[in-house]
């Protein structure tokens, strides 16, 4: 789903904004003909998201580099396994190390805390969805990382589908005159989604005619009323506050999805390292 040209962009501007003019500290201490065999190490189980997108950062800084991955994105690994090995001019390879790690970092970390979450649910109705909570110029490869960690994809940008929320709501005087305007200037195949804070709310979407329903920071009891009250005319999406030890109770309601932005905006890194390489 990633676009070529923005991960090529992402990693163009991560390179310049951890390189600057030049390593300093490899152009002085390793030899220009140096070479090195490396190997990224997983020092924690996880889910791995960007091991290649990790490739792709040593080649566009060492294009003669050899980069074999040994896992693939959405593998689940052990502590102690070798994601990849990287070889090449050691300059090269040891300027671009940070820039790798924190992208393979950052997005196994989404990875694995979004597999997290997706297993609490398992043999539910309810499917994991991400949302645009994600770190700004980073939200395609988060957006990645969420999918292979088994959440899917909702609304990469704004022009993806038409979401009336609360000061919509508030700002156009009601969520029958926002429906009805979202209504008369969209395609007929566009989905409307209302948030529905209330269960008076999700009566006026429901009559306004809806074609989903987010049901924003509602109680248990509030989301099962709201799956009755729907009847299965119009998905159902719980959102607000969801935690790993809250999801299963919400998925349990009956809803059809449940959106976490945590996944994609506050996930932990997860710990990976670079090492020479010996006997591998």
């Amino acid at each position: 789903m990633i676009d070529p040209l923005i991960v090529e962009h992402i990693i163009d501007q991560a390179l310049a904004e951890d390189i600057g003019f030049v390593d300093l500290t490899s152009e002085l201490v390793i030899p220009a003909a140096a070479t090195a065999r490396l190997a990224i190490n997983a020092r924690e189980p996880m889910v791995v998201a960007g091991v290649d997108i990790a490739g792709q950062v040593f080649r566009r800084r060492v294009p003669n580099c050899t980069y074999e991955s040994k896992v693939a994105d959405g593998d689940r690994v052990a502590a102690g396994a070798i994601l990849a090995l990287v070889s090449g001019p050691a300059r090269g390879l040891l300027t671009a190390e940070r820039t790798a790690l924190n992208m393979l970092q950052h997005l196994s970390g989404i990875a694995t805390l979004t597999a997290q979450y997706a297993d609490k649910i398992k043999g539910t109705k309810a499917v994991l969805i991400d949302t645009r909570k994600t770190i700004p110029g980073l939200r395609a490869l988060a957006k990645h990382a969420a999918q292979v960690g088994g959440a899917r994809n909702h609304r990469l940008r704004l022009d993806d589908g038409v979401l009336i929320k609360d000061n919509h709501i508030a700002v156009c005087g009601g969520i029958q005159a926002a429906v009805a305007r979202a209504r008369a200037g969209t395609p007929t195949l566009t989905k409307i989604e209302v948030e529905c804070d209330t269960l008076e709310q999700v009566r006026e979407a429901l009559a306004a005619g809806a074609d989903c329903l987010l049901l924003d920071n509602m109680t248990l009891e509030q989301l099962r009323e709201a799956v009755t009250l729907a009847s299965g005319r119009v998905p159902l999406e719980a959102s607000g506050g969801v935690r790993l030890d809250t999801i299963r109770g919400i998925a349990e309601t009956g809803v059809d999805f449940v959106s976490v932005g945590r996944i994609t905006q506050s996930a932990p890194a997860v710990d990976i390292g670079l090492d020479v390489a010996i006997d591998v």
